[in-house]
C-alpha cells in the first residue's frame, strides 16, 4: 500500500519551551491555552518545601543549584528556550537576582533563558508604562517585594491588593481575582498587573480589559508570551494590548 494521502504528512513541526515550575504548580493547563500548536512545554519541577507561601518559600524555590539542576534535567528534549515560571521566585532578590537567575538558566546549557518577573520587566519597557496597581494572593512582605522590584524598573505602583494566601492559590475563583483587579484599579494607573503563575487569569483577562479600558497583564501570560516572541511565534490568548504590540 502506497501512503499518499495527506493524512500521513507530519506531524507539524515541534517548538519546545522548557518550563521550571515550582513544586506546587497546578495551572499547566493554562499555559497551553496561550501557545499556538506546534508548542509543547516540557516541565520540570523545583523540589517539595513543606512551607507556606512567604519571603522564605520564595527564596528557596529560587535557589541556583536546583534551577540549574532542572535545566538540565529538560536539555534532553532540546528546548529552545527555559522559562522560570515563578514571580515571588524570580522577584525576591530584586532586577539584579531576577537578571542573574535567567543567567544561571543558560550557564546550564538553556540556549535562552526567561523568568516571570523578566518578562514582567519586559512587558513594562515594551508598553512603556510607569505606573501601574499590582494584585497578589500573596502577604504583605511579599507584595512588597513585587512593589520594590517594580520600583527598580522605575514603575510607580499606584495602587497594591493581596489576598494574604499561604497555600492553595490555584484554588481562587475568577470572580474574586476579578474583583481584587477592580479594587486596584485607580485612574493613576496605566495598567494592572496580576502576579503569581499559579492563580488562575485566563477567561478574565479580556472582559477586564473591556470593562476597565486598560492592560491587564498576568504572570503566565508574560512569561508564555515572552517565549514564543524569542521563538518568533505569534502571540496566542487574550490581551488586547500586548496582542496589538506583538502582531496578533
Amino acid at each position: 500500500m502506497e501512503l499518499t494521502d495527506v493524512e500521513f504528512d507530519g506531524p507539524l513541526a515541534q517548538r519546545g519551551i522548557g518550563v521550571i515550575a515550582p513544586f506546587d504548580l497546578a495551572l499547566e493547563r493554562e499555559l497551553w491555552r496561550w501557545a499556538p500548536l506546534e508548542v509543547t512545554f516540557h516541565l520540570a519541577r523545583t523540589p517539595f518545601e513543606p512551607l507556606p507561601v512567604s519571603l522564605e518559600m520564595a527564596q528557596r524555590v529560587s535557589d541556583v543549584s536546583a534551577l540549574q539542576t532542572a535545566t538540565r534535567e529538560l536539555l534532553g528534549v532540546e528546548p529552545e528556550v527555559v522559562a522560570y515560571l515563578c514571580s515571588s521566585g524570580s522577584f525576591i532578590h530584586g532586577r539584579d537576582g531576577e537578571i542573574a537567575l535567567a543567567d544561571a538558566i543558560r550557564a546550564a546549557g538553556a540556549p535562552d533563558a526567561v523568568t516571570s518577573s523578566g518578562a514582567l520587566a519586559e512587558a513594562v519597557t515594551t508598553l512603556g508604562l510607569q505606573r501601574i496597581s499590582v494584585i497578589t494572593p500573596y502577604d504583605a512582605p511579599l507584595t512588597d517585594r513585587l512593589v520594590a522590584f517594580l520600583g527598580e524598573l522605575g514603575v510607580e505602583v499606584v495602587t497594591a491588593q493581596h489576598l494574604g494566601l499561604g497555600g492553595g492559590i490555584w484554588r481562587v475563583n475568577y470572580r474574586t481575582v476579578a474583583e481584587l483587579v477592580c479594587a486596584a484599579d485607580d485612574p493613576a494607573s496605566e495598567a494592572l498587573f496580576v502576579s503569581c503563575t499559579n492563580l488562575p487569569t485566563y477567561d478574565i483577562i479580556d472582559p477586564l480589559e473591556r470593562d476597565l479600558g486598560k492592560p491587564v497583564l498576568t504572570a503566565n501570560q508574560l512569561t508564555v508570551w515572552s517565549c514564543l516572541d524569542r521563538l518568533g511565534l505569534p502571540m496566542m490568548g487574550p490581551g488586547r494590548w500586548l496582542g496589538e504590540v506583538f502582531g496578533r
